[in-house]
């Protein structure tokens, strides 16, 4: 329970879903954890209790990750209240999914201010001070569609596929400095989103049993099976994996097909 003790973290997008249960995990081995969230309410709900249930030093900072100012902002607060950072994790992002014809530029701009520029707004917050102590852990929450098409869901893909570019990019350039930039890739995992997904269907029973059928493994993925990936590439048991990408979705994306 002590893999992450000593280290601080910033999990982005931590109210909820994949995000709260990262911030979770991470209490859980030992860190001192700050969620970076724009739903400031939800994400000091969440914050109380973790650190209730474990005893962490756990806190909440406001934070738009669309604007460099606040992200740098929200960095500036964790360290002065928990110490220089070892690890961020990059989870908030939106679904945008639309034709890509008749799609509106605030539709486009909307999707990669969220989930592409706001990891890199993240990860240029973190850089220099990482890169001055020669160590850190960044992790970006990818998406199966960061390599597997899904028709509909426009221009999310293209977003997911440059987060897999920026997590590459950034890995190769700070390698020397033992700063390590990795990416998890999640398929169907049972947040609220996908639950909101269902529920919006004409028949919610049926849209879940079809989402089950299409899995190899007959269920989908839970937050915290995500987030105990993320506590392994935040820790010193993956200190020689950089650059990488992994896969959290049941061998959905190696299926060749149904």
């Amino acid at each position: 329970m002590n893999r992450l003790a000593g280290k601080v973290a910033m999990v982005t997008g931590a109210g909820r879903g994949i995000g709260a249960a990262i911030a979770l995990a991470f209490a859980r081995e030992g860190a001192r954890v700050a969620l970076a969230e724009l739903d400031i309410g939800t994400a000091r709900e969440t914050a109380e209790r973790i650190g209730e249930e474990t005893g962490a030093n756990v806190i909440a900072v406001e934070t738009d990750v669309t604007q460099s100012a606040s992200v740098k902002e929200a960095v500036a607060q964790t360290e002065a209240a928990l110490g220089p950072l070892d690890v961020l994790v990059n989870n908030a992002g939106i679904n945008v999914f639309c034709d890509p014809l008749t799609m509106t530029d605030d539709d486009w701009r909307r999707c990669f201010a969220v989930d592409l520029d706001g990891v890199w707004n993240g990860c240029r917050a973190v850089l220099p001070g990482m890169v001055e102590r020669g160590r850190g852990s960044i992790v970006n929450i990818a998406s199966t569609h960061s390599f597997k098409i899904i028709p509909g869901c426009f221009p999310y893909p293209v977003a997911k596929h440059g987060v897999i570019g920026l997590t590459r990019a950034l890995g190769i350039e700070y390698a020397p400095n033992n700063v390590r930039v990795n990416a998890i890739a999640p398929g169907y995992i049972e947040t609220q989103l996908t639950l909101d997904w269902w529920n919006s269907q004409a028949d919610p029973k049926a849209a879940r049993q079809a989402t089950l059928d299409l899995q190899p493994m007959k269920r989908i993925g839970e937050p915290r099976e995500v987030a105990m990936t993320a506590v392994f590439l935040a820790s010193d048991e993956a200190p020689f994996i950089n650059a990488s990408c992994i896969t959290v979705d049941g061998g959905r994306s190696a299926l060749y097909h149904d």
